[in-house]
């Protein structure tokens, strides 16, 4: 071999290394993607160099994931912001064609031959308990119409309760509502944001007149009763996230830090008028982060813009606005707030209750 091939990477080593076959880095090649290091003008032998690998892995996965190929090259000479708005764009294209494809082989079935009946499932559960979780999560719903999944809120029914998830892809919301009686099977369907507010405002019109909330779920219609008042509604045609892999993915189970909050006290000095903030931007808007650490003692402290840091400080930057909708969300005046570190999500909970708590995602300082 040649001193100049030396510590370079034949096609097949690099194939080896990425994933991608030999034919696909001729292609990359020939599309400009992936450009060799050096060329041999007398074999046509490809080399490429160690630092090529990742660039390799990453076209490897955006073209299993079907990314078009000028995006593919956009990616790999992109700052890593540029790739996860890339990431982003392509996501939403998949959420859309995949609901499109739902609403035609619906379409298709109704060709064939009509369905098998819906099945139906119906709870009862405590007023209170429901309001409590819808108050729990709502705050969390998307508004993008780019993410028409992260528009509603997810009804996860169980054989004993119902759980109520949501999501706008930097927060994340999860509370249950256990039920008095249930019959029907297991189900999970996507209300929209309306019907949960009307659901909500129907929930506090039972004050005083019956403790019970009646939830049904038949295919796509969504309806909950309070003393012969009723709210319906159809359900979003979207699949909403994995919320289980999300929570494990977000929170494990063992945070580094569970540190006690004084709720009213921390939403006072978010609030307040020298509430410290640092200055950011996200996709063009700017966002006052909000900086949380912990004193010499293991408390909670806001930490101002100009404090040094020591090596071993704890410095998590965090949509303030968002923490302040958690704080109101979650209810109670003590609550838990879960830290693992500078770049992982934060967790708060109620104390009281291991099945209501929300995941805000950091923001690097």
């Amino acid at each position: 071999m040649p001193d100049v091939e030396s510590g370079l990477r034949s096609i097949g080593e690099l194939a080896r290394a990425s994933g991608l076959t030999v034919s696909a880095l001729r292609f990359y090649d020939s599309a400009g993607v992936l450009v060799p290091a050096r060329v041999d003008p007398v074999t046509g032998y490809r080399w490429y160099t160690d630092a090529q690998v990742a660039p390799a892995r990453l076209v490897a996965g955006l073209r299993r994931v079907g990314m078009p190929v000028p995006e593919i090259a956009a990616a790999v000479r992109a700052e890593p912001a540029a790739v996860h708005r890339l990431l982003d764009a392509h996501l939403r294209r998949l959420e859309d064609g995949l609901a499109d494809a739902r609403r035609e082989l619906s379409r298709i079935r109704t060709l064939i031959g009509p369905e098998e009946p819906a099945m139906t499932t119906r709870l009862v559960l405590s007023r209170v308990d429901l309001a409590r979780a819808v108050d729990a999560v709502r705050f969390a719903v998307g508004t993008d119409p780019d993410l028409p999944a992260s528009t509603g809120v997810l009804l996860d029914v169980e054989p004993d309760g119902i759980r109520l998830v949501a999501t706008d892809r930097y927060r994340l919301a999860v509370a249950r509502a256990a039920a008095t009686r249930a019959d029907g099977p297991p189900a999970r369907v996507l209300a929209p944001a309306a019907f949960v507010d009307e659901v909500r405002a129907l929930l506090d019109t039972g004050a005083g007149i019956t403790p019970e909330a009646h939830l049904t779920v038949e295919g796509d219609a969504i309806a909950v009763s309070v003393a012969g008042r009723a709210v319906t509604g159809a359900a979003l045609p979207y699949d909403f996230p994995d919320y289980h892999r999300l929570v494990r993915a977000a929170i494990g189970d063992s945070p580094v830090h569970r540190v006690p909050v004084d709720t009213a006290a921390l939403a006072a000095a978010l609030r307040g008028p020298d509430a410290p903030t640092v200055a950011r931007e996200h996709d063009g808007v700017p966002i006052a982060v909000t900086v949380l650490g912990l004193d010499d003692r293991g408390a909670l402290r806001l930490v101002g813009p100009d404090e040094p840091a020591a090596p071993d400080d704890l410095r998590v930057g965090v949509n303030g606005g968002y923490l302040l909708d958690a704080l109101d969300a979650a209810g109670g005046p003590q609550l838990v707030l879960e830290l693992d570190g500078p770049i992982a999500p934060l967790a708060l909970r109620r104390p009281d209750d291991g099945d209501a708590f929300s995941i805000l995602m950091p923001i690097r300082l």
